[in-house]
């Protein structure tokens, strides 16, 4: 058996384990509000390091998880990997904000720098997602963060934010064998741009594992914690619980080949994914753990007949929908909690309406935009039922262009944007009737409309996509739209 799992270099002179202990569970373990022992916790952590399992991920919204780390951090004489986050509230984002954030991270890791500091965001419609990344990026240029990555970012906005000439390290997604979304237009991004993904939910929760094969689905008794609710839903979502015990079916085939299990099988499965940097595994720490386990993972590599095997047994599954991400900002909602329409309709609006003046029946959205009062036009206006949202581009607050020279980028701006000033006039995506997008270039054309599908293939509004001579601003992309909302 390997002595020490296998490492990556995440970044310059970084070099965090192959597989990353999760403390998701933390938070999972204290919502019954009876406290656990810090100093216990911290000891269980450093059993993980001393099995060569250094390198934890948390986040601020872990429970203690941080503060643990902390308090093992300070006693321990190798210094662990920690890989933490910061989720914050979408809404207008200030240095201070940012500052604040990144100081009570380091606080309760009791650390100089964090070693990676992982950036989530609820609603890309929001734009402030792009200040908080640059001045996120400030402080890793000044040393308080060593490096900076995402989580849940989708593709698209993968583009955009490395469009910014930002130096991200990795994007931390849902990765299995049930939920294969990043393997295709996320790895192919991330195998040209040199980004890699640290991948979650490897093992659905412990559903593909021994302990469920050839079981009844749990019982609500037997789903009461955060990661079985959630990955039951991928299981639903991937074709049910007799699909699933098929995939297993062949898992257990392959680990009994090699005298692994099935979890070694699952995890050995996404680590040979090419833009996987590594796994995260969770842990109930002092409940129960699985190192000498997890250390068979990197004693054997899976050959042709096995993959040939899991991609036969796996044609049974309905891909999950949309992309990595999706599942906290549209249906199907694929989380612990479930359904999460309510939390984005509280989710304030991007743009505030007003009435204009002259037509007080009419409402109207600026964006601050430099163009709209110079030029003596709305970003949007509501007239009634209909929205006419204005020539928008990828322009970011009082003039900044947006990846310049990427229209499939700039095309994910521009329609957070145009979703944004909908919103904002009490509309929606859904609601929209009418798109015209022009081109620059129309050699472009495929990829714009690739990412027009994804916002809008499930509308099927009418659409018109036109080659311009010359762009106003040396743009790419410019796209307009109307809405109908109905009553």
């Amino acid at each position: 058996m390997s002595a020490k799992p296998d490492r990556i270099e995440l970044g310059p002179g970084f070099e965090i384990s192959r597989i990353v202990t999760g403390l998701w569970q933390i938070a999972d373990m204290e919502k019954t509000g009876v406290p656990l022992d810090p100093d216990v916790l911290a000891a269980h952590l450093a059993d993980y390091a001393e099995a060569g399992f250094d390198s934890f991920d948390m986040a601020d919204h872990y429970g203690s998880a941080e503060d643990v780390a902390g308090l093992f951090n300070a006693s321990s004489s190798s210094r662990p990997r920690l890989l933490t986050k910061w989720c914050p509230k979408p809404g207008a984002v200030s240095a201070e904000m940012v500052c604040a954030a990144v100081e009570g991270a380091r606080r309760r890791l009791r650390t100089e720098q964090i070693d990676l500091l992982q950036f989530h965001w609820w609603m890309f419609q929001h734009p402030g997602w792009i200040d908080a990344i640059k001045e996120l990026d400030k402080l890793r240029q000044e040393g308080s963060i060593r490096n900076l990555g995402t989580t849940n970012f989708d593709t698209g906005h993968l583009r955009v934010a490395m469009s910014l000439g930002i130096p991200l390290a990795s994007n931390q997604v849902c990765f299995s064998l049930l939920d294969r979304r990043p393997a295709g237009a996320m790895s192919a991004f991330c195998n040209v741009s040199g980004l890699r993904l640290l991948a979650y939910g490897t093992l659905a929760g412990g559903l593909l594992t021994e302990k469920w094969h050839r079981r009844p689905a749990p019982s609500p008794s037997q789903a009461h914690d955060w990661s079985t609710m959630k990955y039951l839903r991928f299981v639903d979502a991937a074709g049910g619980w007799s699909v699933l015990q098929s995939l297993l079916d062949c898992l257990s085939a392959i680990a009994n080949k090699h005298q692994v299990s099935i979890a070694n099988v699952a995890t050995r499965w996404v680590l040979e994914q090419p833009a996987v940097a590594a796994v995260i595994i969770g842990a109930r720490l002092g409940e129960r753990q699985h190192r000498a386990d997890n250390l068979r993972v990197f004693n054997f590599s899976l050959d042709e007949e096995d993959l040939s095997a899991i991609d036969q047994a796996s044609t049974r599954l309905r891909p999950i929908p949309g992309d990595s991400g999706d599942e906290y900002r549209r249906p199907p909602f694929l989380t612990a909690t479930g359904d999460l329409s309510h939390h984005i309709a509280e989710l304030p609006k991007v743009y505030k309406a007003e009435r204009m003046p002259l037509r007080p029946a009419r409402l109207r959205i600026d964006t601050g935009s430099i163009w709209e009062p110079l030029a003596g036009y709305s970003r949007a206006l509501r007239i009634g039922n209909r929205i006419l949202v204005s020539g928008t581009t990828a322009t970011h607050g009082s003039g900044e262009i947006i990846a310049p020279h990427d229209p499939e980028a700039q095309t994910v701006y521009i329609l957070d944007k145009i979703q944004a000033s909908i919103e904002g006039l009490g509309g929606a995506m859904e609601d929209i009737i009418r798109t015209r997008i022009y081109l620059r270039n129309q050699d472009n054309w495929e990829a714009v409309s690739r990412v027009h599908g994804r916002y809008l293939g499930h509308v099927r509004p009418a659409n018109t996509l036109l080659e311009v001579s010359a762009l106003i601003g040396g743009y790419e992309v410019e796209i307009e739209a109307e809405a109908v909302v109905d009553a």
